[in-house]
């Protein structure tokens, strides 16, 4: 016996309230470019400049331990990583520990630093500092320029690749859903003003290619769907193509949020900002690449017949858009 989740065939009708879900969601990327020029975004050590330290110790490292030592001293965001590496021997177990730099300091002082050795080796008397390291305001300044230009490169590949494999239509329709998923992601980190570091910047691009799979998988169907029905108008077609891959859809975005959650709840506080961008990228890449690309690909329309390709015609043939 199989589970099915979704019915084997199912008929429902995605684009009979397109101008609400549509409209919700431009609304909703309104409100999340507003919350993050007035309220801003959490910036973590990456961006805000800090302290790393490179600690050894004869002990195995316990995360848990000195972040329980470190942060009564009140000195702001910290970040606690074991270093794995093969060359290490049995006594030789290496942490990173990252401190937020405070306003108007760009490094710990020498006293400060010591008042952090002295907490961490209440924990394991043999731990040592093997080097100190800080990053300033340029730098940082560096990195988010360097995170910028990451995602919009994305989004220009994505915008080259969809536009090679189908028309440019379908590629305007999906580099739509993707900076959808973007802002909405970092106007939710904005609003629960969560920890946003380099972490946050690999998840956001990885929704990037999670929606883009989604977004291809639907647009895949609706270009065999637009040669095997040529009359049907294109809402309909679009509907059919969304019913038709929508047990894909769900299972894969379910199998997706069960690890995801998992790893949430069980995976620490070094990866549960990483993990909580997953999750909400996971939700709503599944919903744009329903109601946000194909109603985009709906309004422009789109070329109906591949089977016949002529150079004054091609890419030229659009759907009438109906309502």
């Amino acid at each position: 016996m199989r589970l099915k989740l979704v019915p084997a065939e199912t008929n429902y009708a995605f684009f009979r309230y397109w101008r609400y879900t549509f409209g919700a969601s431009v609304l909703a990327m309104v409100l999340s470019i507003v919350a993050f020029l007035v309220m801003g975004l959490n910036f973590g050590i990456d961006f805000k400049g800090g302290t790393t330290i490179r600690t050894e110790a004869v002990q195995p490292v316990d995360i848990a331990a000195y972040r329980g030592a470190v942060d009564p001293l009140g000195f702001g965001d910290v970040a606690i990583t074991e270093v794995f590496d093969p060359s290490f021997g049995p006594e030789q177990n290496v942490a990173m520990v990252r401190i937020q730099a405070q306003e108007g300091q760009e490094s710990k002082t020498p006293e400060q630093l010591a008042e952090i050795r002295t907490a961490l080796q209440q924990v394991d008397p043999t731990l040592t500092f093997a080097s100190v390291d800080s990053v300033g305001p340029k730098v940082s300044g560096e990195l988010v320029q360097s995170a910028v230009i990451s995602v919009l490169l994305a989004l220009g590949a994505v915008l080259f690749y969809v536009w090679l494999r189908f028309e440019w239509q379908f590629s305007v329709g999906a580099v739509a859903a993707l900076v959808h998923d973007v802002v909405l992601t970092i106007g939710l980190f904005a609003v629960l003003q969560i920890g946003f570091d380099l972490s946050i910047i690999a998840a956001l691009l990885t929704i990037v290619g999670y929606s883009l799979n989604d977004t291809v998988v639907v647009f895949d169907r609706v270009r065999e769907n637009l040669i095997k029905f040529k009359k049907r108008p294109l809402r309909e077609v679009l509907d059919l193509s969304i019913n038709e891959t929508l047990s894909r859809t769900i299972m894969t975005s379910l199998t997706t949020l069960i690890a995801l959650i998992a790893l949430f709840v069980l995976g620490g506080d070094v990866i549960r900002g990483f993990v909580f961008a997953m999750i909400w990228g996971v939700i709503v890449g599944t919903y744009s690449s329903v109601f946000v690309a194909s109603v985009v690909l709906y309004r422009f329309g789109v070329k109906r017949d591949w089977s016949k390709v002529s150079g004054d015609t091609a890419g030229t043939q659009f759907g009438v858009k109906e309502g």
